[in-house]
């Protein structure tokens, strides 16, 4: 029989978090994430690194309540989400490069590769002001994130919630490799069209 420890949801928090930054999806202190514990739902502190961050640093939120201070600005917009989504467990925000390069025309993205098409037939792309962003963020994403599996914020970053903190992960993973192949015909002069 298998026990789960009860901080096993941070570890993996903190794995995940880590492996954004390891990997280019964030720069040292960029991004957001939480994983839903129960009634709680842990999430990143305000400005924490992605090589530093530990299991004690994490905040509980909980549904219906304001969060701690210290948590990340997006936390009212984590919460949002998980309202929406009650089969998720996990979101993750993060800043793929290719991922915010080729969503820049404000255009709702569509993959252009094989994988990219069967995970995403289309990427919501959502166009916030950033003087409105802590406002309009949360009900706007998690609205797109009630329907799709990822979605992406004009100039800042994408949001992936899945029903595991891998399957967000992968996600986000895979809209990156999309992105870049995009931009990778797009270099080579190739027209892979929009749509179709």
């Amino acid at each position: 029989m298998t026990h789960t420890r009860p901080d096993e949801p941070r570890h993996a928090l903190v794995r995940y978090y880590g492996w954004l930054r390891r990997y280019g999806l964030n720069d040292s202190h960029s991004g957001n994430a939480s994983v839903r514990d129960g009634d709680r739902v842990w999430v990143t502190p305000s400005g924490c690194g992605g090589d530093t961050l530990a299991p004690g640093d994490l905040l509980a939120c909980r549904a219906g309540e304001a969060p701690p201070a210290g948590a990340s600005l997006d936390a009212p917009l984590h919460l949002a989400v998980y309202a929406a989504r009650p089969d998720a467990v996990a979101v993750l925000h993060s800043h793929g490069p290719h991922s915010i390069a080729m969503t820049l025309d404000g255009e709702d993205f569509v993959p252009t590769d094989f994988e990219g098409r069967y995970y995403f037939p289309v990427v919501p792309v959502l166009d916030i002001p950033h003087d409105l962003y802590t406002a309009r963020s949360p009900a706007e994403v998690a609205a797109a994130l009630a329907t799709h599996r990822i979605c992406v914020v004009r100039g800042h970053g994408v949001y992936a919630a899945a029903e595991s903190i891998d399957l967000a992960y992968k996600w986000t993973c895979s809209l990156e490799s999309s992105a870049r192949i995009a931009w990778l015909a797009r270099t080579a002069g190739i027209d892979t069209g929009r749509a179709g």
